[in-house]
């Protein structure tokens, strides 16, 4: 039979790749050398954190599953950067990796548009520079409209262990050949990256009164904005550190690390170093932090987290054994570091098709992304897509200005990428709109009209928002009585008021929260009763007029860069005839090809001066 989609690989983008094509009704067949590791956590067994959580809550609003599977498996939930502002707020959980694996297979298998077959695609099958389907390891000629490639680490992958090395695409598994030369020889540029992990220790070897406890927060929160399980019965985490002595003895083994020998020509993520890397960079410090992260609740296994390392063994045994409260450490794996292809990601459209072959689709660590959510979001994206081409339908963009999601592809495919990319808050110019909690309000509207996400679903998100417009409304008309709020303003240090006051302004207030609102007015309390407010409300309400002026500043300048966006520069657009612009921009516009004058202006090596010449060409 013929398929509307194959997607190659079952990593995160996979799966999120597969349900989204089938979830919208395209017959998807996931070819994947074993089917036992779909959705496996390669490395950290977390999602979220930093950025990623808030990716991971704009995959859940427009339909993906991800954030669904997170809550179901996970072990540990904490909001970091709780003390910082809102924009910053970010949700991360530790996951029981077997559950993880097993939720995300339910899943895929519940899906009757979904096939499945346990091989390798040794190539495509390319005709007129359009994809027709692949061919397998074992011969087979399967027949597609898209194809979707996401490889993870596998393709010609190299592992690496001290002067030891052999071809794999991730521990216990064979790497995947072909592919690379047949895109080679159709034009595509690739390069090498590298990235690593720590050893796995065995928990019941670890002193734990010599670490300092890392618990989840008390009131855990969730990824998805459906209703998910509540998690109970958290399992902590525990940190150490390294010394002077671990390092001497990581030091000694450098001859025989294959990142100081040579050996790995790949690079790897600047903001995920490994420990030799640290040491070797960060002479001045004394020590690192060491994470000790469960893998599961029916597994003694332990992720040293901050340890990752590509150092023989035996030298990762004599360090760990001066780490505090490791000791005795077992390790049931040692750290090694991986070496695999990738290709630019300049060489894709927005909507992950490559622009060298029709209806052929990269995403994940095939386009130099690091991270399950960096891969998860590419995963979505393509597979919306892979269904519209099949479709016949307008291809789906999102912008800098909708989600971090369209902050990624935006600098994947305009700036591209020469080392692992991970996403930062820093990296979002509109991040004080980019917040983890409103994404639903953000993006569930674009999920519906897209298919992805039910009416009742959106109905619901419907009635939250008029909750919230009601709520905030309230709160400006309700007034806030001296008599009532200055005991309140007296112990949070907040000055007094000689009058009434609308709460409004008392929560404009800096050291102000929603809960001291309720407390100083009757009225408000019982409106919030009366209909059935939650906490999550509450919270939208105290960021929008807490923060309202900075977020009015920001949506205005969402308007002023639309300017730029809305300027359509031509597909054919001959950049290279343009006389009075430098020869680098010419030649970074030609190999880019950006669709907007917006993009254009965010190219490394397009400066003002030649976007204001492109401005005059296209009559503005």
């Amino acid at each position: 039979m013929k398929y509307d989609v194959i997607v190659i690989g079952g990593g995160h983008a996979g799966c999120e790749a597969a349900h989204a094509s089938a979830k919208l009704g395209s017959k998807v067949l996931m070819i994947t050398q074993n089917l036992e590791t779909i959705a496996r956590m390669s490395c950290n067994p977390a999602m979220g954190g930093v950025a990623k959580g808030q990716i991971l809550r704009e995959i859940d609003a427009l339909g993906g599953m991800s954030a669904i599977v997170t809550d179901e498996s996970m072990i540990q939930f904490r909001m970091l950067n709780r003390s910082k502002g809102p924009a910053m707020w970010s949700p991360r959980a530790q996951c029981d990796k077997k559950l993880f694996e097993k939720k995300w297979r339910y899943i895929l298998e519940q899906n009757k548009n979904i096939d499945f077959k346990q091989d390798t695609v040794k190539n495509l099958i390319i005709k007129s520079n359009k994809v027709c389907g692949v061919i397998t390891m074992l011969g087979n000629q399967i027949f597609s409209n898209t194809v979707i490639l996401c490889s993870g680490t596998f393709m010609n992958g190299i592992i690496h262990l001290g002067l030891k090395n052999y071809k794999g695409g991730r521990s216990g598994e064979p790497s995947a050949k072909g592919i690379t030369k047949q895109l080679i020889d159709l034009g595509f540029e690739h390069g090498r990256m590298k990235t690593g992990t720590p050893p796995r220790l065995d928990g019941r070897t670890i002193d734990y009164s010599e670490l300092i406890e890392q618990a989840g927060d008390k009131n855990p929160g969730s990824f998805s904005f459906t209703n998910t399980s509540k998690l109970s019965n958290q399992l902590s985490c525990f940190i150490t550190y390294t010394n002077s002595k671990v390092h001497e003895i990581l030091q000694e083994g450098f001859e025989k690390s294959p990142m100081f020998t040579g050996r790995i020509q790949g690079i790897g993520p600047r903001y995920c170093p490994s420990i030799e890397d640290k040491i070797d960079r960060f002479k001045e410090r004394e020590r690192h932090q060491l994470f000790i992260e469960p893998e599961g609740r029916e597994t003694v296994e332990i992720y040293l987290n901050g340890f990752s390392t590509s150092l023989p063994e035996e030298v990762q045994v004599k360090a760990l054994r001066h780490v505090n409260g490791l000791e005795n450490a077992k390790l049931f794996r040692a750290g090694y570091a991986i070496e695999y292809d990738y290709f630019p990601p300049t060489q894709l459209n927005y909507s992950l098709e490559t622009k060298l072959i029709k209806n052929l689709f990269f995403c994940g660590q095939i386009n130099g992304t690091t991270g399950y959510e960096e891969a998860g979001c590419q995963g979505l994206i393509a597979g919306i897509n892979a269904h519209r081409k099949c479709k016949g339908l307008s291809q789906f963009i999102l912008k800098r200005s909708d989600a971090y999601i369209g902050v990624l592809i935006d600098d994947l495919i305009t700036k591209g990428t020469d080392e692992p990319y991970r996403m930062f808050t820093s990296r979002a110019e509109y991040r004080l709109l980019l917040r983890q909690d409103n994404a639903d309000i953000r993006l569930t509207k674009i999920g519906y009209e897209i298919g992805l996400i039910d009416k009742k679903r959106f109905d619901k998100l419907k009635s939250k928002i008029d909750t919230i417009k009601k709520l905030e409304k309230t709160v400006k008309k309700i007034s806030a009585e001296p008599i009532k709020f200055n005991s309140i303003l007296s112990n949070k240090k907040s000055s007094q008021i000689k009058q009434k006051l609308k709460l409004d302004s008392l929560l404009s207030r800096p050291n102000i929260n929603f809960n001291d609102l309720k407390n100083g007015s009757n009225k408000l309390s019982e409106f919030i009763n009366d209909n059935n407010i939650n906490k999550l409300e509450e919270e939208q309400v105290e960021i929008n007029i807490k923060y309202g002026g900075y977020l009015k500043r920001e949506k205005d300048n969402v308007e002023k860069s639309k300017r730029l966006e809305d300027v359509k520069i031509p597909d054919d657009f001959e950049f290279h005839k343009l006389h009075s612009i430098s020869s680098e921009a010419k030649e970074k516009l030609s190999s880019i090809n950006p669709k907007t004058i917006g993009q254009a202006k965010r190219i490394s090596g397009v400066s003002p001066a030649d976007v204001n010449v492109l401005l005059v060409y296209m009559g503005r």
